[in-house]
């Protein structure tokens, strides 16, 4: 951190012309969700603090690009917090999208310790950076905290005096988490600055479902010789009400699933279509193990699958040996599919992530796009037993869907809910890719591995009469904060080994065969097409079921 006038902003200036972002509410208004705890209550206790949502601004100071590339940012100070609350820091935000942010803002409960207050004042402000010239003056604040205490976030002015000391309040620091920097959203360059001025949003460090820290809304702003993604001037909250009063419970659970639900469409090409797991065990599938080349059938429920443990290559499923029976059960059955629920908290518990499987019997091969030219790739990228998912997150404030995490292969997308197609009222549409099965929020042609360069493997996705709703379509299966027996989990999700067998590729011929087709201007060699094309062309493990995945504990990672 370091202190430092600026006179000149080469990259942005101060421009109030424009129009401010707007609100954003969602296509219908929030239903009565059914009573119960302090879910969509408007206030969450995280043990001796109660925080709520403040999402009221008052512009402090706008910035806007000059070389056209967006809108810029504006920086706010929220506004309407009720009495006894107090804020903790100041919001900001891009002007090309609407203005939906929020900051929580904190009070004191009855369980803190009088003798060591859960928030004080800080003792005073250190000055970050500014912009003092006749045009225009901002100046960003660090509060300075009593010792044993953290800053919670940066405090902007429009005039060079200090805030005073009741402009926030600093929190405890057993009553903290991390945090750590996530989206880089803005960089000031300035002719009288050795080193860039730089705004990034935080998240807390660890975002796992078992995780306590609490997002505040609040950024982070720095020189740009900050090369640590950990924070350590401002911290996020830390959750210490176990019980997570603030998570839905199970009528809240399926209220928001028959609101938000999302239909999914499948290409209208698409040739392996999902089914419910029922349908796959009942239709054929049969459990292998290591050693013998003879086939189990698997009981509908899944209950001969073996159980826990972890995938040690002992067992596998994968289709019959009979060709009629294989081929029926690649195509799926989507009159049978249905989605599989994971609940589970986030952020500390101030959000809900419903997380939605889908399974496919079998994974369609891959189509590379070579600059003009789609090349089919045989039978490189199938695979026996798909999984695929997306995230619902919920505000635990108010019910209110917040972002969908669209998985995509191995990554994915967040996607905030102003960006969302919704399909009937607000349940937002889901689009599958062909073959692949990778979810993506709007229809198109998406590239995975290098797509600047008009090369990588085609995920193509369309809307079709091929539609799973899950609003109606869907099974909890695990949401373990409700407690142990709450929600009976299926047999199946205990099967941690892999729902298809291990398969490698010959790629190599299938490259020169591609080498062979392409004009001399995109030519490779062959060791770097292998390079340029995702690792999953040249062989797949069978895939392991959802328990097995790193998002089922921790958080959706893109």
């Amino acid at each position: 951190m370091f202190g430092c006038k600026s006179l000149l902003c080469w990259d942005c200036v101060p421009e109030f012309t424009d129009p401010d972002p707007l609100p954003f509410s969602l296509p219908s208004p929030l239903p009565q969700w059914p009573q119960g705890g302090s879910f969509a209550s408007g206030r969450i206790c995280l043990g001796e603090i109660e925080v709520l949502k403040v999402d009221k601004f008052e512009k402090v100071w706008r910035c806007t690009s000059l070389r056209g590339k967006s809108l810029g940012f504006t920086f706010y100070r929220p506004l309407e917090i009720p009495e006894g609350f107090f804020c903790l820091g100041h919001y900001c935000q891009s002007n090309d999208q609407p203005l939906r942010g929020y900051v929580l803002v904190a009070r004191a409960t009855n369980a803190s310790l009088l003798e060591s207050p859960a928030l004080e004042k800080p003792l005073g402000y250190s000055l970050i950076w500014s912009i003092d010239s006749h045009d225009d003056r901002v100046y960003f604040w660090l509060p300075n905290p009593p010792k044993g205490y953290k800053a919670m976030g940066i405090v902007v002015t429009s005039g060079p005096n200090e805030p005073e000391v009741e402009e926030v309040r600093c929190t405890r620091a057993d009553l903290t988490e991390t945090c750590e920097t996530s989206n880089l959203l803005l960089t000031i360059k300035s002719k009288y600055a050795k080193n860039a001025f730089q705004v990034w949003n935080t998240e807390p460090c660890d975002r796992g479902m078992l995780a306590t820290g609490v997002s505040v809304g609040t950024f982070f702003c720095g020189s740009a010789y900050f090369d640590s993604e950990q924070v350590v001037d401002i911290a996020c909250l830390k959750n210490l009400d176990s019980s997570l009063h603030a998570m839905p419970n199970q009528n809240q659970i399926h209220a928001l699933i028959q609101h938000y639900g999302p239909t999914v469409y499948f290409h209208p090409d698409e040739k392996y279509l999902p089914s419910s797991v029922q349908w796959y065990f009942k239709n054929g599938a049969a459990l292998y193990t290591a050693g013998s080349s003879k086939g189990k059938a698997i009981e509908y429920t899944g209950a001969n699958l073996p159980s826990g443990g972890t995938n040690d290559g002992a067992f596998w499923i994968d289709l019959p040996n009979d060709e009629d029976a294989r081929n029926n059960l690649k195509k799926g059955n989507i009159e049978s599919a249905e989605l599989y629920v994971h609940v589970k908290p986030a952020l500390g518990g101030a959000f809900t992530d419903i997380v939605m499987w889908v399974f496919c019997p079998f994974n369609g091969p891959a189509t590379l796009k070579v600059a003009l030219m789609n090349i089919e790739m045989g039978k490189v990228g199938e695979h026996v037993g798909d999984w695929e998912h997306f995230t619902l997150r919920i505000s635990n404030f108010s019910g209110e869907l917040w972002s969908v995490f669209f998985s995509q292969h191995s990554g994915g997308q967040w996607v905030n809910a102003f960006d969302l197609e919704f399909i009937k009222g607000n349940k937002p549409i889901v689009y599958s890719s062909k073959d692949g099965h990778a979810s993506f929020p709007h229809p198109g042609t998406y590239l995975q591995g290098p797509s600047k360069l008009g090369v990588g493997v085609r995920n193509d996705a369309a809307k079709s009469k091929f539609i799973v709703d899950s609003s109606i379509k869907y099974q909890v299966v695990a949401a373990e904060y409700l407690g142990e027996g709450v929600i009976t989990e299926p047999c199946w999700l205990q099967y941690m080994r892999e729902w298809g067998p291990t398969i490698v590729y010959d790629s190599r011929s299938e490259i020169d065969k591609i080498i062979d087709m392409l004009p001399l201007f995109v030519r490779f060699s062959v060791e770097n097409l292998f390079e340029l094309f995702p690792t999953e062309l040249y062989g797949e493990e069978g895939p392991t079921g959802p328990k097995e995945k790193d998002n089922w504990l921790g958080d959706e990672y893109c």
